[in-house]
């Protein structure tokens, strides 16, 4: 290999490394895709899944999906099970994120490079290499590693004394941190943002509890208005579900360490659907990707997909890399979706397309072409987002008609891609296998908006039969407020059916997950997608109403949806 520069092969943390090579020629979101106890990859949907990453050189162009996966590859870290080294081929934040949490919090080193196409596609070649002392090796090539260029970052006076310690121990781990991730991304200077979300307070495994707990007694404060994610527990109740006191003391010691820092109680996974959200052009510091997705698509806001801990660190110095879609010329699509809608749909095909445009434009922001005519709620935006965010990298989308930039040009170089009904028609197989027998109705992945509940009420009233499996719609603390404002908290729990705050489906464990359930049925695209491989249980997929029908008959019709019927044989 000749001509090799410092910007051709860079390594982000260290770590000495003679092991064999996976390459997953698709990204992996580590969070719902990789067990944090074994290293296995468990995304069904993923070429790679049952393969075991542990101790591995795990090549990949880059992550994709929830902003957990730093949270796993740390847990992974810490139990002895996580690769030995990352290599990418484009900018990646979450999991070189939590490789440098892992090292610096921690001591335990798993190395991260990013190398140019030329030598990683070389590299994916190899059965193995070896990483020792800033060198890459492999058959006969030898790869000089550099270092970031921290110095060509611009830092203001007060990042300067911030980065000094001035501030006190968290503040500054915090403020290297964000230069290293600064350096990872590209960016040429830090820029204030005005609020926070903190996605790491989820109990799906303890790395989550160290580090909170850890950052807290090293005397760790938030100093900008900032929000909490769903939690793994119904913070006020669990004792009286039968939660097991294992998992509901230390959940509720995670949430409460971030309220000590400083942060609202607000546990939900939308804090979109919060009473004070970003406008426009607002530039925050969200973590969660599906949050992230629906602020920066339709909102307008700007945010990256922060990882989770860098989160935390943005809200404890008010201050991110500026960098990816901060800048107004890294929001313009470089993928154009044309959609041709069926003739007849329900409010199920919103998170269909979403999961498919993610899956055509899986690194880069796409605009998509062909609603420009159709009315599209909010309700419908939150399920794209959220299902764009399982299959897709990309921090945002932009729909033609809909979305504040919605008619941005496209790159120069953009692709052109299409969504066919018979697409719709395959991922609507994809999504609904096994028996027809429903044990379980999930509703609210992201969590449900009062309007999405007062639907659900609707339908079941309209339909007045009792419910008959168990049907749970997990809310953030605010929408419970205005349910039970409004006396239709009281209305469900007349017909059966429970709505849970704090917890959402990506987080809900025995025993409000009811363990007798063998198949479950969800109107939300990124629990289908996640669902499986997070829960052991059969996942069937389908509208609101399809939810509602599953509720008081137990099961779900095997036939096709019937607005896709005439597209089963194109």
């Amino acid at each position: 290999m000749e001509n090799i520069s410092n910007n051709d092969a860079i390594i982000y943390v260290q770590n000495d490394v003679d092991s064999d090579i996976v390459v997953c020629d698709e990204g992996l979101s580590f969070w719902g895709g990789v067990d944090p106890d074994t290293g296995v990859i468990i995304d069904i949907h993923h070429p790679n899944c049952g393969e075991k990453l542990s101790g591995k050189i795990v090549l990949m162009p880059t992550s994709r999906g929830s902003c957990s996966g730093s949270g796993v590859l740390l847990q992974l870290a810490q139990n002895g099970n996580a690769p030995a080294a990352l290599i990418f081929r484009e900018t990646e934040d979450i999991l070189t994120l939590g490789a440098m949490i892992a090292e610096r919090l921690f001591d335990k080193n798993i190395a991260v490079l990013r190398l140019v196409p030329k030598i990683y596609n070389l590299l994916s070649e190899e059965k193995s290499a070896k990483i020792d002392n800033l060198k890459l090796h492999f058959s006969n090539t030898l790869i000089d590693l550099f270092q970031p260029a921290l110095d060509e970052i611009y830092l203001s006076n007060s990042d300067k004394k911030m980065l000094a310690g001035d501030n006190g121990k968290a503040v500054k781990i915090a403020m290297e941190v964000l230069c290293l991730m600064a350096a990872a991304q590209n960016a040429d200077k830090l820029i204030d943002v005005s609020m926070g979300h903190i996605d790491g307070c989820i109990l799906a495994h303890y790395a989550n509890l160290h580090f909170a707990e850890k950052m807290l007694d090293m005397g760790a404060s938030v100093i900008i208005p900032t929000t909490i994610n769903a939690i793994s527990v119904d913070r006020e109740n669990w004792k009286s579900q039968g939660v097991a006191p294992d998992l509901g003391g230390k959940a509720s010691r995670l949430a409460d360490a971030y309220v000590k820092m400083g942060a609202y109680p607000t546990f939900t996974c939308a804090p979109y659907l919060l009473s004070s959200i970003p406008v426009k052009g607002e530039a925050i510091g969200w973590s969660e990707s599906n949050a992230v997705i629906y602020a920066n698509s339709v909102i307008g806001a700007r945010t990256q997909k922060h990882p989770d801990y860098l989160d935390l660190f943005i809200a404890m110095t008010g201050r991110t890399p500026n960098t990816g879609v901060y800048l107004e010329e890294n929001r313009k699509p470089v993928c154009e979706i044309q959609v041709t809608l069926p003739l007849n749909f329900d409010d199920a095909i919103w998170p269909m397309i979403g999961w498919l445009a993610g899956h055509k434009s899986p690194n880069g922001i796409p605009v998509l072409n062909g609603l420009e005519n159709i009315s599209i709620n909010n309700d419908a935006l939150k399920a794209l987002c959220a299902a764009f965010g399982t299959t897709s990298a990309a921090p945002m989308l932009h729909i033609k008609g809909h979305t504040p930039e919605g008619e941005l040009s496209t790159t120069e170089d953009a692709k052109s891609k299409i969504i066919m009904p018979s697409d719709l028609y395959d991922l609507w197989q994809n999504f609904n296998t096994g028996s027809n027998k429903i044990d379980l109705v999930a509703i609210g992945s992201p969590h449900a908006s009062t309007t999405e509940c007062m639907q659900f009420l609707d339908l079941l009233m309209h339909k007045n039969e009792k419910v008959i499996v168990p049907t749970i719609l997990t809310v953030g603390r605010e929408t419970l407020s205005k349910l039970e404002d409004q006396g239709y908290l009281s209305q469900f729990s007349k017909l059966s059916v429970q709505v849970v705050p704090d917890i959402c489906w990506c987080s809900i464990t025995e025993p409000i997950f009811p363990s007798k359930t063998e198949a479950l049925i969800t109107n939300s695209g990124k629990y289908a997608h996640y669902g499986k491989g997070l829960t052991g249980r059969n996942v069937r997929f389908g509208s609101l109403e399809a939810c509602v029908n599953a509720s008081i008959n137990g099961c779900v019709d095997n036939e096709i949806s019937k607005w896709l019927m005439p597209y089963s044989a194109l």
